[in-house]
């Protein structure tokens, strides 16, 4: 029996790894801004925080919140992610893709490393987009001023979790494994926010090709129960681990 939290866990993978941890017997606590579905998935082993994980001084607050009621944390699993079709401004002044997707991630892995630190095998599994190569992290306009796309958000998003994963293990100084995992297309995530035209067409093709949120989570699971040895593991889809992670994104800014 271990505590995990979930961020973004009130709908889609990161609500079907919640049911199935509590399943488990583990105590999971579910990070997530509708007040609704977090309540109504609360109870039992479950308990909801409601956070605007896109807010800097939320997700701070959270983490005080975390660190102060739990002493030790033994799986932190990030899936909060959410597409905006027009580029959104945080109260913080970020691009709201960027804050959540990227940089709640960055705050919430460093924060809670205390409590990380305190398992006996801690793990973090970062669902994001290990192992594509499109996209680049925008280091002269990371909050995309003078030109937004909401694919363009997304893969800048993603290539900076994949730097994320390696700057943790490098400069952390935490044991806790950090695990870069691509589940593949899957039937999971809130659509509601896109074009309706843009909303047919995934519902077509995700009754074609995508994966159902089951086969996609069960992965997750297997990293939660075994973690890998190395500092930082990515794993897609259905594929084995590899030791050897090689990020797409150069780890410095370049022109």
């Amino acid at each position: 029996m271990g505590v995990v939290v979930v961020s973004g866990g009130t709908n889609g993978m990161g609500r079907a790894l919640a049911l199935g941890r509590a399943e488990r017997g583990d105590r999971v606590l579910v990070l997530g801004r509708s007040r609704e579905r977090g309540e109504a998935l609360a109870g039992g082993s479950i308990a909801f925080l409601p956070v605007d994980l896109s807010s800097v001084a939320e997700t701070r607050q959270v983490i005080d919140h975390i660190l102060a009621e739990y002493e030790v944390v033994d799986a932190l699993a990030l899936f909060a992610n959410a597409v905006a079709p027009r580029r959104i401004v945080t109260v913080d002044g970020l691009e709201r893709t960027f804050a959540l997707y990227y940089l709640s991630r960055y705050l919430l892995s460093f924060g809670l490393r205390p409590a990380l630190d305190r398992a006996t095998a801690p793990v973090i599994v970062n669902v994001a987009g290990v192992g594509v190569t499109k996209g680049k992290v925008h280091w002269a306009d990371p909050q995309m001023t003078l030109g937004y796309s909401a694919i363009a958000a997304q893969l800048q998003a993603g290539r900076a979790n994949d730097l994320l994963g390696v700057g943790f293990s490098q400069r952390s100084g935490s044991h806790a494994r950090y695990v870069l995992y691509h589940p593949g297309f899957t039937k999971s995530g809130d659509r509601s926010a896109l074009p309706l035209l843009a909303q047919g067409l995934l519902a077509v093709a995700a009754a074609v090709a995508a994966r159902p949120v089951a086969d996609a989570v069960a992965p997750i699971h297997r990293i939660l129960d075994v973690p890998p040895t190395a500092p930082v593991t990515p794993s897609i889809g259905k594929s084995d681990f590899r030791p050897v992670f090689r990020p797409s994104t150069p780890m410095t800014p370049s022109g």
